[in-house]
């Protein structure tokens, strides 16, 4: 006999209806389906608990620690003098207060797009989304508040080992300071504010279903929207304040008529960009007209904006001079080593795996060949390129130039362009003559070492096309060619989008084998971006600087990923 007709029992099924349906008197803050997602919900974040807190220690902590600390300034000092965006000064000179600008407005456009999307999803399935402001709000202040609370609560617990030194050295001194730390006037404040931001922000999370009648909602929906745009607009804020106060500092430090030739770099260099940026969007939109007139006009238009840009943006060399000329020279270093690795890694990643998806004997052991380079350890094998591209004229690669009678070359210790290598009756510009013959080598070692890498990730793409479409393709005629760059290629495309990407970011974040294969007599040439941080950080003992130039390179990566995303999202088929 079922539970449904015996006398004072009731399914979960009626429960639920009878909970709904109960008198608003009768019913508490939330509905018993409410209580049961609350519920869920509560369990599901107490097992995401440890995944927050790994990711915040060791991944969101150390950005906001390399933000604070790129603000102060000192020789061999973590807690050093308040010097605001002095670092980024001393790196980049005046490109930091337009880098600054336009930062807090793309901060603003994020914190607009993030809104946008959220009412344009509410729309959609007709649901309110302004009165989630009431909570999202708040807890986007909160999370503000907490970020202040950590950037006033970290100078006052570095400080605490210097204060333990000798006899200060006990336990008891550690905790006294450490109360003292949590219970300053400002942490406090700071420590409040987040809790009652928090407490006002949770409360409509509660009661704005009850007031729209929908036990059915899940809990604040759309409050993530206001949280994200919150968080975002307080962000730009303090960005844009702490470039203005910076700026305004300046000019009043600047001698007469500094201050007009500063505001002329910045306003001419943001014009120029504005100007690309219309360029590129009327280049885009010439193709959907209607009319041959109007696209010609169209790309008129876009070519004569992008001479007036190159015009304004004249002004960059200048604002490059005045910056740090180390900086700038390792991140030319970086460029080439990324334009001279990359294109090299992916062409002959794919060629071997076209080759190696064949039906051939050995295929699998020379699919191990090729991967071994990546798998090995990276500085014993940039140990044994330093062997092999040696300056000694018995190094085994001079040994093979004198057999063919070619005179023997400085390989890893040659700082000239490898123009002027090539052409030694011809000495060109530094600026013309190409990555040095030492940054040359670098290149062939990271190709070398990532192809193999490219190869199995390609191989694993190739795997996933169908084989009817070449057989189809076959039968049509298409010879292997037509297959390839019909079906392969296309089909690639995601494979080959994922490994631009991982390659960019891996050749701009590159060290251990650059290190190992940079000498002193290159004279820098083969110094990366990534090196120059560390020289900073570990030879110079200069914590500020390097965490600056930390942060340059992060917005640098951010930059490409982003550009990287617009040009493949037209290009990129998924089946």
């Amino acid at each position: 006999m079922s539970d449904a007709v015996v006398p004072g029992k009731t399914t979960s099924a009626e429960r639920a209806i009878a909970a709904d349906t109960m008198p608003q008197a009768h019913r508490g803050i939330l509905t018993g389906r409410q209580r049961r997602r609350l519920r869920e919900a509560l369990l599901a974040y107490l097992f995401l608990l440890p995944a927050f807190a790994i990711v915040g220690l060791f991944g969101l902590f150390p950005l906001v620690f390399a933000a604070y600390e790129s603000t102060l300034r000192g020789l061999n000092k973590v807690v050093g003098t308040y010097d605001g965006l002095g670092n980024y000064l001393k790196a980049i000179d005046s490109l930091t207060y337009l880098l600054g600008f336009w930062g807090a407005v793309g901060l603003v456009y994020l914190a607009a797009r993030a809104i946008w999307q959220g009412r344009t999803q509410a729309a959609k399935k007709d649901e309110p989304f302004g009165v989630w402001s009431l909570s999202g709000v708040p807890l986007g202040a909160a999370l503000l508040f907490a970020l202040a609370l950590i950037i006033r609560l970290l100078p006052l617990l570095l400080s605490i080992p210097d204060q333990m030194r000798g006899a200060q050295n006990t336990p008891e001194n550690f905790r006294r300071l450490l109360g003292e730390a949590l219970s300053s006037s400002g942490v406090v404040e700071m420590w409040w504010a987040a809790l009652a931001a928090l407490a006002i922000g949770l409360l409509p999370l509660f009661l704005v279903p009850r007031l729209l009648k929908r036990s059915d909602r899940r809990l604040g929906y759309y409050a993530s929207s206001f949280v994200a745009g919150t968080m975002l607009l307080g962000l730009a804020a303090a960005l844009f304040w702490l470039t203005w106060s910076e700026l305004q500092n300046q000019l009043a430090e600047a001698a007469n008529g500094a201050g007009l030739d500063l505001w002329t770099q910045i306003i001419m260099i943001s014009a120029g960009f504005m100007l690309f940026f219309l360029s590129w969007v009327l280049w885009r939109s010439a193709s959907h007209r209607a009319t041959n007139r109007s696209t010609l006009l169209r790309l008129a238009a876009a070519a004569m904006l992008m001479v007036a840009a190159w015009m304004l943006v004249a002004e960059v060399p200048r604002a490059i001079a005045a910056g740090d000329k180390v900086w700038w020279d390792g991140l030319l270093a970086t460029l080439y080593y990324s334009l001279g690795t990359i294109p090299v890694q992916l062409l002959l990643g794919l060629l071997l795996a076209v080759l190696l998806f064949q039906d051939i004997k050995g295929r699998s052991f020379f699919r191990v060949i090729y991967f071994l380079p990546y798998i090995a350890p990276f500085v014993g094998t940039a140990a044994v390129f330093k062997i092999i591209f040696s300056s000694r004229p018995t190094a085994p690669l001079n040994s093979m130039l004198g057999f063919l009678g070619l005179p023997a070359l400085q390989w890893i210790n040659e700082p000239a362009g490898i123009l002027n290598v090539l052409t030694p009756g011809l000495q060109l510009p530094s600026w013309s003559a190409g990555p040095s013959l030492a940054l040359i080598v670098i290149v062939i070692f990271g190709a070398w070492t990532f192809f193999g890498f490219n190869t199995v990730v390609f191989l694993a793409g190739l795997g996933n096309i169908p084989k009817e479409m070449y057989e189809a393709a076959a039968i049509d005629g298409a010879g292997r060619w037509a297959q390839f760059r019909n079906i392969t290629l296309p089909l690639l495309s995601p494979t080959i989008y994922f490994l631009t990407l991982y390659s960019v970011i891996g050749t701009f974040k590159a060290f251990n084998h650059i290190y190992v294969l940079r000498t002193g007599a290159a004279l820098g040439t083969t110094d990366t971006a990534s090196v120059v941080i560390f020289q900073a950080f570990k030879r110079d003992t200069r914590y500020g600087y390097a965490s600056a130039l930390a942060i340059l390179l992060l917005l640098i990566i951010i930059i490409l990923t982003v550009v990287n995303n617009r040009i493949a999202s037209r290009r990129v088929h998924y089946g």
